[in-house]
């Protein structure tokens, strides 16, 4: 029997958002309570680039209309393809077609991809007031017939049927549920997005590219980037940039990787200074506002762990399988769960009690396996190595 006490999203990140509308479309009540105190609050990361799989997923839960403006709104890139260039000398070093997961369904070879700001919006229409901004969920409580989130300042939600963690790396909801089985872990590798008007992109022209910089004695800096077509020539448009560095590179003052503007952008320049020309109009025009640092992190390499069902909280994106940027497939994977988990609750009309173990049980083998793909291609790239037992965690 369908239980109509409303499903509580923890956070109004990308995975949160999408299960929102699929909530939404199949007139199931729900609320989502997100800690900032709106879309804009914080910088909103880099670009991100969508498999066939997470396309799938999508498209599975949104409405016609609301797909089609979702599709509208990503970039489709050709030209090079995947390209790799010695940051320094600008040889390339590198170059082949996108990987098949990567590229558009409709057999054009082209990378689909869209910035996380467009993502969030997008999901989010319909379901806007169904939304309670600056309300920061630090754990739950169970009670006779249901759920509350417990909020920052101790007050409580209203009863759940259901509450979902949704709310990141930092996921309160996710080590309680766990008893502390999920682990997210700091790789020690940082980062920082950036972004600079369109035509300081026409150097590299249309494609996805990495530059890599392989001259410095303390390690390797790199940045990841997609030029789409149709708007090298506007300065009124913004690409962005996504760049890393092995452990100890990139440091962000006082450790605190909460900054964002001049000095993010001030370390990206410096770290950059040596580059070739074709790539320096990315960092000299860079709008230094939006520079952001970032820490690049991974959940337990070999795998989602197991933890005793709770028939009225579960977890899903970030908050249960954080992934290096490392492949391109953290995002994709998040959208599954959203994509699961709601047909799941539409089948039963609401919640049921068994739908969380059903929905776990599918999650880890799929998210298991792509959180080992990004691990594995992380340590080649960015150096890195998790040792489960003794590796710092956040």
């Amino acid at each position: 029997m369908s239980d109509r006490k409303p499903i509580l999203i923890a956070g109004a990140g990308l995975a949160s958002l999408l299960l929102a509308q699929s909530l939404r479309l199949s007139n199931i009540p729900f609320k989502v309570f997100e800690r900032d105190a709106s879309f804009v609050f914080r910088a909103q990361g880099y670009r991100l680039r969508l498999s066939s799989e997470g396309l799938d997923a999508i498209q599975a839960v949104l409405d016609p209309e609301t797909w089609k403006r979702f599709w509208e709104a990503c970039g489709k890139t050709g030209g090079l393809g995947f390209a790799s260039f010695n940051a320094v000398t600008g040889e390339q070093t590198e170059h082949h077609l996108a990987p098949p997961t990567l590229v558009s369904r409709q057999g054009e070879g082209k990378t689909i991809g869209i910035s996380r700001g467009d993502m969030r919006r997008i999901f989010a229409q319909g379901c806007e007031d169904n939304i309670e901004w600056a309300r920061h969920v630090t754990g739950y409580e169970l009670t006779g017939d249901g759920v509350r989130a417990i909020f920052a300042d101790g007050t409580r939600s209203v009863e759940g049927s259901l509450l979902v963690g949704g709310e990141g790396i930092y996921s309160k909801v996710a080590k309680q549920l766990s008893g502390g089985k999920l682990k997210v872990y700091d790789t020690g590798a940082r980062g920082i997005h950036g972004q600079a008007p369109s035509t300081a992109f026409k150097g590299l022209g249309e494609g996805v590219f990495r530059l890599r910089d392989d001259t410095r004695p303390d390690g390797a800096v790199f940045i990841i980037t997609n030029v789409r077509p149709g708007d090298m020539d506007d300065p009124d448009v913004s690409f962005g940039w996504t760049m890393g560095g092995q452990p100890g590179v990139i440091r962000a003052p006082n450790d605190d990787y909460s900054i964002v503007g001049k000095t993010a952008a001030n370390i990206a320049k410096s770290l950059t200074k040596n580059w070739h020309p074709r790539f320096r109009p990315l960092f000299d025009e860079m709008n230094e506002s939006e520079a952001a640092f970032w820490k690049i992190t991974c959940s337990t390499p070999s795998g989602v762990p197991e933890w005793p069902n709770e028939p009225r909280v579960t977890v899903i994106g970030d908050a249960v399988h954080s992934m290096t940027p490392a492949g391109g497939i953290g995002a994709n994977t998040s959208v599954r769960d959203s994509a699961l988990l709601g047909r799941l609750l539409r089948e039963a009309g609401g919640y049921s009690p068994e739908i969380t173990a059903l929905y776990e049980k599918d999650m880890r083998v799929y998210a298991s396996e792509a959180v080992h793909e990004s691990y594995s291609t992380a340590v080649k790239q960015f150096g890195i190595l998790i040792d489960e037992k003794t590796s710092l965690t956040i």
